[in-house]
């Protein structure tokens, strides 16, 4: 953005002129009594004469006023987290559009999620960690968008070794903060990974589990559930609607959000020598032509 450091500066123009006017008058009537004559005197240099003169006070005004196009940056700092998401994906996930909603809204959790790492981990008859942690949102949001109920398997749930999965992708993980989001509408009834050990790896890791129960009571185990969260520091939800799972989420974002500070940086191009190189040049051609009188 072009502006001037110190525009007050161009108040000297004022000043200059009201004092030329006031000068010229003093000495009109002291040295040159006769007026007419002065101004055969004025004249006689010419138009150039009179140009360079105040082309060089307006660009010695200008370079004093120090024009200048300015470049703000702004660089964000931020304390990041590393996040894993771990869905449901089994076949039971198609009653309802179950899978359609949490996609829609794990898309927004995720979008909301701008300075943090992610991961997504899904699991139906088996578990796989289908993106590992990224700051690459945009190859995290297109394979979210391809996800369907069914794709590791229709019938059975591997809740634990999800979570054991899960828990792995921290193994070399120097961040202080590290969540994991649960979310399932089902029993654990698949998979060779005991609850135990899935919540010790979790506690090994320093992971906080936030678990979510979809659907209604008897499709989940609370109990379960709640254990895996309490175990771990994380919170026990229960999400019978859209507008309840979408609520749990945007919670979950507020009690886990990163902190960001921001540092502002400008850089500054200066071209004030171009208007004081006009200015001595003007006043070198006004010597000139005054000199040739």
């Amino acid at each position: 953005m072009f502006s001037f450091e110190y525009p007050y500066a161009f108040a000297l123009l004022l000043l200059f002129f009201a004092s030329f006017k006031w000068l010229k008058m003093r000495s009109s009537v002291l040295i040159f009594p006769n007026v007419p004559l002065l101004h055969q005197v004025e004249h006689k240099g010419g138009f150039a004469r009179l140009l360079s003169k105040y082309l060089a006070i307006f660009s010695l005004v200008t370079a004093l006023a120090s024009p200048v196009i300015k470049d703000e940056t702004i660089l964000q700092h931020g304390k990041g987290y590393e996040l894993s998401l771990i869905l449901d994906v089994s076949g039971s996930m198609h009653e309802s559009n179950k899978i359609g909603i949490v996609k829609s809204i794990v898309q927004e959790f995720i979008e909301a999620r701008k300075d943090d790492k992610l991961a997504l981990s899904v699991f139906g008859d088996f578990a796989y960690v289908a993106v590992p942690l990224t700051f690459d949102k945009h190859s995290l949001l297109d394979l979210l968008s391809r996800l369907d109920a069914g794709v590791a398997g229709v019938h059975q749930t591997a809740l634990y070794e999800a979570l054991y999965l899960s828990s792995n992708i921290f193994k070399t993980s120097t961040s202080p903060n590290k969540i994991a989001i649960l979310l399932t509408d089902g029993m654990d009834n698949a998979g060779t990974v005991p609850m135990d050990v899935a919540i010790k790896t979790a506690q090994k890791y320093h992971i906080k589990v936030y678990t979510i129960g979809v659907g209604g009571s008897n499709d989940y185990n609370p109990n379960v559930l709640q254990t895996i969260a309490k175990e771990t520091g994380g919170i026990f939800f229960e999400a019978n609607s859209k507008q309840r799972l979408e609520e749990i989420y945007h919670q979950i974002d507020s009690l886990e959000k990163s902190e960001i500070t921001a540092d502002k940086y400008v850089k500054k191009e200066y071209f004030f020598q171009y208007f004081l190189l006009s200015a001595l040049v003007s006043m070198g051609l006004y010597m000139i032509l005054s000199n040739k009188e």
